[in-house]
């Protein structure tokens, strides 16, 4: 695949194949991670809304709520008040606005797909991504997040992590937008070949049990972007955290001559 040009105030990829490289590194050592942990679409697009600017446990907490509320559902949570809402859904913070953007995505869900999530993810992606960002309280993160993992659509979810973990490892540039994050790794997993991706030996170390959610069928490419978002969550959290602890990090070897924790593990 063709090297994507950068440039000195916003470099965005040196190779596809180094992307493609991270990935089968994170799958050789800690193998499919079960994500995302739900047993609905509902679930997931309620867990999608309450995770920003949190944690997941927070959520967790959120979603426990919920479900002993029977809520965790279109029909449950349509016959919540707004402060209802409000209070299930405190531990995951700033639970007010939480609450309205929820009930926003309810109404967005009746009045244009007649609350029919099978007939929301028909939609185009390109559409429906468009449709999600229009409504208050939903970014790019968000949509995708909903689009991915609600909807087995192939679109990769960019975070925090994934970010710190790229630039860190010189792929991207500190001023790289969300979209071309995005699209710079869509286009070096989706352009790879179905050999390219196998991955000889598997881990089989996976972060959450299995969930209906994770066991679901997907297209091969949404499950590539799943596992890949997954992973890469897995190492923000073990090792390339604000202060990253590079010692012993699969993703070690990857990290630029220049880079402050170079240190590549020395052959046995």
């Amino acid at each position: 695949m063709a090297q994507i040009n950068r440039s000195p105030d916003r470099p965005i990829i040196r190779s596809s194949n180094e992307v493609v490289a991270h990935y089968k590194t994170l799958l050789s050592r800690w193998g499919p991670q079960n994500w995302w942990p739900a047993q609905t679409r509902f679930e997931v697009i309620v867990g999608a809304y309450l995770t920003q600017n949190t944690n997941w446990r927070n959520v967790e907490q959120a979603i426990a709520n919920l479900r002993r509320a029977r809520a965790l559902s279109a029909a449950g949570m349509r016959k919540l008040e707004l402060s209802q809402l409000e209070d299930l859904v405190r531990p995951s913070g700033y639970f007010r606005q939480k609450a309205r953007t929820l009930k926003t995505f309810l109404a967005f869900l009746d009045e244009k797909y007649s609350g029919s999530l099978d007939r929301m993810f028909a939609r185009a992606t390109e559409e429906l991504r468009a449709e999600l960002l229009a409504l208050n309280g939903v970014g790019p993160e968000t949509a995708d997040s909903i689009l991915l993992y609600a909807g087995n659509h192939p679109v990769f979810v960019v975070d925090a992590y994934t970010r710190r973990v790229l630039e860190r490892h010189g792929i991207i540039g500190p001023k790289a937008k969300y979209e071309e994050i995005r699209l710079l790794v869509e286009q070096a997993i989706g352009g790879a070949t179905r050999d390219a991706l196998t991955v000889v030996q598997l881990g089989g170390d996976p972060r959450h049990p299995a969930s209906r959610i994770s066991r679901t069928e997907r297209s091969e490419l949404a499950q590539h972007y799943n596992e890949f978002h997954a992973l890469i969550v897995r190492v923000g959290n073990q090792y390339c955290s604000k202060t990253a602890k590079c010692e012993g990090c699969p993703l070690q070897r990857f990290l630029p001559p220049t880079a402050p924790n170079h240190n590549p593990p020395t052959a046995s």
